[in-house]
């Protein structure tokens, strides 16, 4: 029996590419290991989207050619986007297989283990890798904005959406395997069904019949704000179980660095967007991602940012420094802003973001929040919720609390909290 060990690297969307290779090696026939020393093939799905994960991707794969007794594959983005660079710098992976070539990716396993049994890559068929009680659900991929700092149009390809009913098909098998949670997630997530004949079904139908299916939690992460429809807000408030957490990255409150990335969207669109989120939704969570250091960003457009952030309040934010990508827009901009600057300028969004943050989480001493036992902290000697407030991709911040009796992962609580700190909340069981 042959030994196959996996390394996901970069964001959820590549774990369910890395879920979807683990279901193409047959039960019985081939065994998962943890343990790169005693595996067979060792597959590495890179990720490429900055330079940093491109380290992180290299890294990876001269630590695993470490390991003499395995084949090494990697595939994933940054195969995807420098494989020619890739194959003449590092002769120890024994295969490289893009993204564009998934569609051969059985024949080419086969080929390296000279084998035959190898399954081809279906979006219904995964091994699942989270926590049984949670699992992602992709419905679209690559993205049609082009904003000018991201290689993802150039990586993935143009958007197209998953078709309905094989969506809708998983989403059940997930439901009948046990799980309660799933986080619906995309490049562009709010965009699903505009690629479609007269655009339907779209996002606002497919949450519709998620919603129906009786899942505990449904979260959307990825909304593009301009795309942010009246009726997908009102469906998020009176739905069953779609959690009230929205995650919307801006990128900047600047309408000239706005105008600099190719985002569709001014400063005075995403004001009015939250605005109305906040009269829609009160307890919505709202979650933003921005840049610091764009090419040409000023003194100007950093107080102009901070000033939003400090009217807005946003519940979770972070903040990256800009990463020069070749083959982006961005990338062959005048006026780049130097390392120093950009750190700084991350630093100041980041106290101010500590700082709202805290008094954010001090407004919920009190509540009683309900949500899923996700684990045991050894350390804090406390167990640890996923409610509402905190998404499941470890950037949240945690809830900790402390009950009399014995839980088990996936368990459904009530928690009151009784104490909060900049990024997390601790409270007791009720």
């Amino acid at each position: 029996m042959k030994k196959i060990g996996l390394i996901s690297l970069g964001c959820a969307k590549n774990l369910i590419d890395s879920e979807m290779i683990l279901a193409m090696f047959k039960d019985g026939d081939y065994q998962y290991v943890d343990d790169p020393a005693k595996a067979d093939l060792i597959i590495i799905n890179t990720c490429g989207f900055i330079e940093p994960a491109k380290r992180e991707s290299i890294e990876t794969i001269l630590q695993m050619a470490e390991y003499k007794g395995a084949k090494l594959l990697a595939v994933g983005c940054f195969v995807e986007r420098n494989l020619p660079e890739l194959k003449e710098a590092l002769p120890e992976v024994d295969l490289w297989v893009p993204i564009r070539d998934y569609k051969n990716l059985n024949k080419r396993i086969e080929e390296l283990l000279g084998t035959d049994d190898i399954k081809e890559i279906n979006p219904l068929d995964r091994v699942i890798s989270t926590p049984k009680y949670a699992a992602y659900l992709r419905i679209s991929e690559g993205c049609n904005n082009f904003c000018s700092f991201c290689a993802i149009p150039y990586i993935r390809g143009r958007f197209k959406s998953r078709p309905y009913e094989e969506i809708i098909k998983e989403a059940r098998s997930l439901k009948e395997k046990g799980v309660k949670e799933i986080s619906i997630i995309s490049q562009d997530t709010t965009n699903y069904g505009a690629d479609f004949p007269n655009k339907r079904p779209n996002i606002y139908d497919l949450l519709k019949e998620l919603d129906g299916m009786g899942f505990y939690s449904i979260r959307l992460l990825y909304l593009y704000p301009g795309e942010i429809s009246d009726d997908l807000l009102y469906l998020v408030r009176d739905s069953k179980s779609i959690a009230h957490y929205l995650d919307i990255p801006i990128q900047c409150a600047s309408n000239n660095l706005l105008r600099l990335m190719n985002r569709h969207d001014t400063k005075k669109d995403v004001v009015t967007l939250f605005r109305k989120i906040r009269e829609i939704i009160p307890d919505a969570v709202l979650r933003t991602t921005l840049i610091s250091g764009f090419p040409g960003e000023t003194t100007r457009d950093q107080i102009e940012t901070l000033k939003f952030i400090e009217d807005v309040k946003f519940d979770k934010l972070g903040d990256f420094t800009f990463s020069r990508e070749e083959g982006t827009a961005a990338y062959n901009f005048k006026h780049q802003v130097r390392e120093s600057t950009k750190n700084r300028r991350r630093d100041e969004i980041m106290t101010l973001q500590k700082k709202i943050s805290y008094e954010k989480n001090k407004s919920h001493i009190g509540e009683v929040m309900e949500g899923l036992v996700i684990g045991y902290d050894r350390a804090h000697k406390s167990y640890m919720l996923r409610s509402y407030w905190n998404a499941p991709d470890d950037i949240d911040g945690a809830i900790y609390f402390s009950s009399d009796t014995p839980l088990n992962v996936g368990d459904i609580v009530k928690v009151k909290i009784t104490n909060a700190f900049i990024y997390d909340l601790i409270g007791e069981k009720c």
